[in-house]
């Protein structure tokens, strides 16, 4: 899993065990190639897939896990459309297996930001210290996030993350539904 950040590895935990009790699910330190706020679509899919493929590329070191490898990114994002800004999150899960490496992309839901932290974004600062700021909280961002924190808790980061990255992860689960062919190139 291509981050060190617990409201990150452990929504990928959570899924992985979810399906595969046991699984071991480990954060790695990885660059995203892409700016610390990827701002955009694109630029933070990019971040998503080269934190996939680089964690894929670590967990060939890794023991015990047969002959089919894991790789997981996530990337949080900012979008605008006129004045206001969204956040929202890209996944991407690498999987190798058989000699051959496919990656499949997800996305979170998206929240708008308040308007203050939309500028503020807009204006080249990072999401989560902004956030920390105008809240007057600590490092929001490897906890409940700025989504826990907007909603009053009720929809935390790792929920979207947990279902972004089950959403990315299905089509690349070998024998799904039993082998009835779903996806067959899993």
């Amino acid at each position: 899993m291509g981050s060190l950040n617990p409201a990150k590895v452990q929504p990928v935990r959570d899924v992985f065990q979810g399906w595969w009790p046991g699984a071991s699910v480990e954060g790695v330190a990885v660059a995203s190639g892409v700016p610390d706020q990827p701002l955009g679509e694109a630029q933070t899919r990019e971040g998503a897939v080269n934190r996939a493929r680089a964690a894929l590329a670590l967990s060939g070191k890794a023991e015990g896990w047969g002959r089919a490898r894991w790789g997981v990114g996530l990337e949080g994002g900012v979008t605008f459309a006129g004045p206001d800004g969204w956040l929202f999150g890209v996944v991407a899960v690498a999987h190798a297996w058989k000699g051959r490496v496919r990656v499949e992309v997800s996305r979170t839901a998206d929240l708008r930001l308040p308007p203050l932290v939309a500028a503020r974004v807009r204006a080249g600062e990072e999401l989560g210290p902004v956030m920390d700021d105008v809240l007057g909280m600590k490092d929001l961002k490897r906890g409940v996030g700025s989504v826990g924190a907007l909603t009053g808790g009720l929809v935390t980061r790792a929920d979207v993350w947990r279902q972004a990255v089950a959403l990315a992860a299905t089509p690349l689960r070998d024998g799904l539904y039993g082998g009835a062919g779903l996806y067959p190139e899993a």
